[in-house]
Parts: C-alpha cells; structure tokens; sequence
C-alpha cells in the first residue's frame, strides 16, 4: 500500500519538473542592477525596432530634497508635554533623523516653528512656543546641524493644527525653505 502511494508521489513529483521544465525560458533575463533596468519592447509585427523603455527606480528617502524628503524620511514635527519645552526621548530620536537628512542636504535652510495648544495667554504661549523652537534647534546644532541654517520663530496658540486637539497642538515643526 505504502508503495503505491510513493509511487504515486512520485510520478506527480516527474511531472511537476517536467512542466517547469518546459516553461522555463532558454533566455534568462540579466538580474536588475540597482539603477534601471532596461525593459525591451519587441514589436517585431510593426517592423520597428525594439524600444527600450527605463523601469522607475525607487529613491532612498533619505535622498529625497524638499519638505515631502524631510517628511518621508523623518517626519517634520515633534511632539511636547503640557507646558514644557523638554524634548522627550521620542522627539530626539526623530530630531536625530531630522539630522541625519539635514547634514545629506547641506543646502537647505529651515525654519523650526514652535507652537503650543489654546490655552494660556497669547503672550506666554508665544514666550513658551519660542522655547520650543529654541529647544529643537540648539539640540539639532549638538547634532552637527550649522545654526546658521535654523532660523526659529514661534506662533503660540495662533496656528493650532487640530483645534480642540491640545497633544497635537504642542509641537515644533521643521519647515523647508
């Protein structure tokens, strides 16, 4: 009984080989390199040569230029207690990715805005949205960023992101000039 039924295993097993076998293609195409590969057109009906067109070739986000670059590849904002201007670990790790593009794009210059939620006074907000702005770019300048490139300005309660929102609200933006 076990007989029969190696057999039968493998005899499904030949066939399956000899299928792939058959569709397998004597013309392998080359491995794609990591530039583009070139993807022929064989149009040999129409009597034209064969186009080549080029294959879209993914870009390292870290590569990327302009405030989508900043944003894809670190995010442009961080996050602030209630009434601190402390950077918590989370926000350095972000600011260190903040970095990290900044030092690859040596030619862009950003503004870092501090914002904070709708309460409080208009002018402590705006006292407290400066440090904020200050905070982010003074350790942003640790991290070899030149402060020559930083420009700070803070908007207080003026520009919420999401009214009502007070987590969302506190926070400091990297905006691309």
């Amino acid at each position: 009984m076990t007989s029969v039924r190696l057999g039968k295993n493998i005899a499904l097993l030949s066939a399956a080989a000899f299928i792939l076998a058959a569709c397998s293609s004597k013309d392998t195409p080359p491995p794609e390199d990591t530039m583009s590969a070139p993807v022929e057109d064989s149009s040999a009906e129409t009597g034209q040569p064969d186009a080549v067109e080029m294959a879209p070739v993914e870009m390292d986000p870290l590569d990327k230029e302009g405030q989508a670059g900043l944003t894809e590849f670190a995010t442009d904002r961080i996050y602030f207690a209630y009434d601190s201007s402390d950077l918590s670990d989370y926000a350095r790790a972000t600011l260190g990715k903040q970095a990290q593009w900044l030092n690859r794009h040596v030619r862009v210059q950003v503004t870092i805005e501090g914002h904070c939620d709708e309460r409080g006074t208009r002018e402590y907000n705006l006292a407290l949205g400066d440090r904020r702005a200050t905070a982010v770019k003074n350790y942003l300048v640790a991290l070899g960023v030149p402060a020559s490139r930083l420009k700070t300005i803070s908007y207080g309660k003026e520009r919420p992101a999401e009214p009502g929102n007070y987590s969302q609200n506190r926070r400091g933006v990297l905006r691309v000039q």
